[in-house]
């Protein structure tokens, strides 16, 4: 046995020591057995990058194979934009999310993302009309004006006073995580306080990342060894069934909000809680009772989903756009500029009170906005599976339960679709000579998805990314530390590997 552990271990320092020693491995050697994994575990820690190099390297698409008898067998990767809209709209029908998807993504249960066919059009359909409710952009903007001028705004004067290096990132976590509570259950759970001293970990807050770290490694890592490591209950498995228990008792509680249950009495003590609101759980269940249907794990997987869609995304194109600006002081001239001109009001330089007429003046800024999720999507990958046999746009065959992934990632640093400056920030791309915005198609610029699945709430992401952007750059100035490298974390969300900045109050 000691032989064979042996040889084992120097035919996987021969593979790795092949491997570092490419400075541009963009070839990824199919090894027998083991198949082209081990360029891909070389590779994690820059893997969205990498992926854009091999992507580039073979055209747009290429075919991966993993470790044989694996549910990596064959997977086709492409940031082609042709096959991607062949995939998501025009051949929507044989494209679907396949068994592996549902395994991976079990946490999300029985929510909207993991659903296909009759039972997701229908939930899609319910929420389009949930969604569509004349008051809902009237509460989400009111509700999002009071957390900038009460708390977000507050904390961030206080840590500019008090603080050098300050976890922006965490920050806007915070702030989002509140505002989606807000939106989906009616109350705020303060998880972002109003002072810098007062922060503390939160366990159902934290959780959220741990089961996005927890999802993208079940997409690398053969099936076999994740589900040996769940049911031993040890490693990356161990973290996410803690973070799904942590998250599943917040979301218990808050479902009793409504249902009258003892824990009630936990989320009474906040002030802020008002029943006379939208809110769309509480809708939600309004409509599940009214068919009868009364099944409280779907409300809480329900509310998971909307959790993980509204806190996770909006965060992630928040902290990348403040980055991006932060180091354009180009760019963050032009977007004080335009406020000042559209938005700045008499009482004391207050621009939270934004209306929706003021906002949609903002066209440099929403331009901003847009380059920041083109180059750094806050998903930045999707995954499908064949149900028939199928040939893409490309040429590519594709067979029967195939699994494709196409990298948003990658799809904003191809210089087909965007031109030779596509890896520059650049918020004019999105401007017409007129001073308008420019339309780009949704499966080119395919950070709210495109087809039939595309983002039911991008009206309301622009909305809160618009006015907390607004907001912040009016009143401060951000500045990364000195020598802090900013990097894409290895998630399904695009988060930053740490984003510390130092604050100061602008001079406006």
């Amino acid at each position: 046995m000691f032989h064979y552990i042996t040889l084992f271990l120097a035919i996987l320092f021969i593979i790795f020591y092949n491997i570092s020693r490419s400075k541009k491995n963009v070839t990824l050697p199919n090894w027998p057995i083991i198949g082209m994994l081990p360029s891909v575990l070389h590779n994690l820690s820059k893997i969205h990058d990498y992926a854009t190099l091999v992507l580039k390297h073979h055209g747009g698409t290429f075919q991966f194979k993993g470790p044989w008898f694996t549910n990596l067998a064959t997977v086709i990767f492409t940031s082609d934009p042709m096959n991607v809209h062949h995939i998501i709209s025009k051949n929507f029908s044989n494209y679907g999310k396949g068994s592996d998807f549902h395994e991976i993504f079990e946490v999300l249960g029985l929510g909207i993302f993991n659903l296909d066919s009759n039972e997701w059009k229908q939930e899609r359909a319910l929420f389009h009309s949930l969604l569509k409710n004349k008051n809902i952009e009237i509460f989400y903007q009111q509700n999002i004006q009071k957390k900038l001028e009460n708390c977000l705004l507050p904390f961030l004067d206080h840590a500019s006073k008090e603080v050098k290096g300050l976890d922006l990132q965490d920050v806007i976590e915070r702030f989002t995580f509140d505002i989606t509570c807000i939106f989906l259950f009616g109350f705020d759970p303060n998880s972002l306080p109003y002072k810098y001293n007062e922060l503390s970990d939160i366990a159902y807050v934290k959780a959220v990342s741990v089961l996005e770290d927890l999802l993208l490694y079940r997409h690398y890592m053969p099936k076999c060894i994740w589900k040996l490591q769940k049911w031993l209950h040890i490693g990356q498995e161990k973290k996410g069934t803690v973070a799904k228990e942590n998250l599943h008792e917040f979301l218990n509680k808050c479902i009793s909000y409504y249902k009258g249950d003892e824990e009630k009495r936990i989320l009474e003590r906040n002030e802020d809680a008002d029943e006379s609101h939208y809110c769309l759980v509480k809708e939600l269940m309004k409509e599940r009772l009214g068919k009868g249907e009364t099944n409280e794990m779907y409300i809480r997987d329900t509310a998971l989903n909307l959790l993980a869609a509204g806190n996770g995304t909006i965060s992630s194109g928040l902290n990348w756009f403040f980055w991006l600006v932060s180091t354009h002081p180009i760019v963050e001239a032009k977007i004080i500029q335009e406020i000042k001109v559209n938005c700045l009001t008499k009482e004391d330089n207050l621009i939270t009170n934004f209306s929706v007429k003021e906002l949609d003046k903002l066209v440099y800024l929403h331009g901003a906005i847009c380059e920041a999720l083109r180059l750094y999507p806050p998903v930045p990958f999707e995954h499908k599976c064949a149900v028939n046999s199928d040939i893409l746009p490309s040429g590519d065959h594709v067979s029967l339960n195939t699994k494709l992934i196409y990298s948003l990632y990658a799809m904003g640093r191809m210089e087909q679709i965007w031109g030779d400056d596509c890896l520059e920030f650049r918020p004019e791309r999105w401007i017409s000579d007129r001073g308008q915005i420019i339309h780009v198609p949704s499966y080119k610029f395919i950070a709210f998805n495109a087809g039939p699945r595309s983002c039911l709430g991008k009206d309301i992401t622009f909305l809160q990314m618009k006015m907390v952007a607004a907001a912040v750059l009016w009143k401060f100035r951000i500045q990364v530390v000195e020598g802090h490298i900013v990097t894409p974390k290895v998630s399904v969300i695009l988060r930053i590997e740490g984003f510390t900045v130092n604050l100061s109050k602008r001079c406006t």
